[in-house]
């Protein structure tokens, strides 16, 4: 098997050659692959698995992948070259760009072995871990009452879509096995997760070899604002009607500033998708890539997975009301950072808020500048803070060590049989609830449930030590303030 998979990554590469795409600053390339000059691929297992890894020393900012226009696959280019298509989508123009991109990756994984594509949609992962994928078992796992929500939302979102595209599908009179749910989720999870901003269509594009790129978190926004194995289209066919599923990791790409590429974006001048290196890179190191500011709960919506320390992270408490009268900021500036303190928008929102209402108008540039009001003022805050901190972490049916220990058991599931191995009952009563939901799925189908689980568990852990970390400020703060 690792051979075949070999031979096919080594076909996709030389293919890719003969479109130009090249890792060389010349664009010139090798003579029987598209890499080697500047990177390889590799596999990373802390990072996935598959990601791009230094041939030589890199320097920050140095041009590492050029992959032309011709070799992006755009709903445009999937369109102009299929009339079928084009007549399809035509009756149904009420589709949204992801939808009929969704609509025209479908179309052309059903073209198999003729599809000109065939070589790059044989690196594309079967499946994908994003919330939208999640059962009703796995969204209840993330306890937390708006990331369930979140999660629900995804998944209505998708079988929506999923209900209004089913028409074009039938139009185009496509294998049934890629007309069902399992297929779209799967399309809608490739394009979520593996397409770059191009700036003429919304949906974006699909960047061969340029999808290799693992994540990382940007590194100058401290506290703000999985590569998977090659699969067979023939089997995947099969696969997706199934529901099973493989690993995968996830590669995107957000140009948050188009005049100076620091990562990659779509260059008109070279009319090319072009990669930067984001910092300097020894030879076998990891080449990654920037490609947004994302909280967990985000990846794992739109790619699918979480970063252990993700310096992004967030953690969201409810307010009263009338806090946000108060608040000159968003609503998604109230929040608690990684580390465990409260946003600076959060914490003068607090400050304001605790202020009798007749000193509101005499304080507020105070509050507003970041400054300490009074210390009985503070106090009031970090009190108030941590009692919200606590309902969250309360609400919840187990204790952050309880979801250390389940994570520890999930790795080894397989040798659990539904007896106790643990004495507590909220874990017994977790293990029991899914050995009974997944008793009768195939191996392939129980290993991305307990993938999916697992994700769940380890988000809500990180989650709640965000909370825990808060509480932990608050005492150290209310500690100095006693001193005062």
């Amino acid at each position: 098997m690792a051979g075949e998979e070999d031979a096919n990554l080594a076909r996709f590469l030389q293919w890719a050659t003969a479109l130009g795409i090249s890792d060389s600053p010349n664009s010139t390339g090798t003579s029987s692959s598209c890499l080697g000059l500047s990177m390889r691929i590799s596999h990373f297992p802390e990072a996935g698995g598959r990601g791009l890894a230094a041939t030589r020393a890199l320097t920050k900012g140095e041009l590492v992948l050029r992959v032309p226009k011709t070799a992006l696959m755009t709903s445009d280019s999937l369109i102009s070259s299929d009339r079928k298509l084009a007549t399809a989508l035509g009756k149904f123009n009420f589709l949204s760009p992801t939808q009929v991109l969704c609509v025209a990756l479908l179309n052309e994984m059903n073209k198999g072995r003729s599809s000109w594509w065939y070589p790059y949609l044989k690196q594309l992962p079967r499946s994908y871990d994003l919330l939208a994928s999640f059962t009703q078992f796995e969204i209840e796992a993330l306890q937390i009452d708006d990331a369930v929500w979140t999660a629900e939302k995804a998944v209505h979102k998708g079988k929506m879509e999923w209900k209004e595209a089913t028409p074009v599908l039938s139009e185009l009179n496509i294998k049934p096995q890629l007309t069902t749910f399992n297929a779209w989720l799967w399309a809608y999870s490739t394009i979520s997760s593996r397409t770059m901003h191009i700036p003429w269509d919304t949906a974006g594009a699909l960047c061969p070899v340029g999808d290799f790129f693992n994540y990382a978190p940007p590194d100058e926004e401290p506290h703000q604002l999985d590569e998977s194995e090659a699969t067979d289209i023939d089997s995947f066919l099969t696969s997706v009607d199934k529901g099973e599923k493989e690993d995968s990791s996830t590669e995107d790409l957000v140009v948050a500033n188009p005049d100076k590429l620091t990562d990659g974006g779509y260059h008109e001048g070279l009319t090319s998708y072009c990669f930067y290196a984001k910092r300097n890179y020894e030879r076998g190191d990891q080449v990654l890539l920037s490609y947004g500011t994302y909280t967990n709960m985000e990846l794992l919506e739109h790619y699918g997975f979480i970063l252990q320390d993700n310096p992004n992270d967030k953690a969201f408490i409810s307010l009263e009301s009338e806090m946000y009268s108060l608040c000159s900021w968003p609503k998604d500036s109230l929040y608690i950072s990684q580390d465990g303190t409260p946003s600076f928008a959060l914490l003068s929102t607090l400050r304001l808020w605790a202020t009798p209402v007749s000193k509101r108008r005499t304080v507020k540039h105070i509050a507003y500048s970041g400054h300490l009001i009074s210390v009985a003022n503070e106090v009031a805050v970090m009190e108030w803070t941590m009692k919200k901190c606590q309902e969250v972490l309360s609400s919840c049916w187990t204790l952050m060590d309880e979801d250390m220990q389940l994570l520890h058991i999930i790795d080894n599931i397989h040798d659990c049989n539904g007896e106790e191995v643990t004495s507590s009952q909220a874990i017994r009563d977790e293990i029991g609830s899914f050995l009974a939901k997944n008793s009768v799925k195939s191996g392939a189908k129980k290993t991305r449930s307990i993938s999916r689980w697992r994700l769940a568990g380890e988000w809500r852990y990180r989650y709640k030590r965000i909370l825990s970390d808060c509480i932990t400020h608050c005492v150290k703060t209310l500690d100095n303030l006693s001193t005062l």
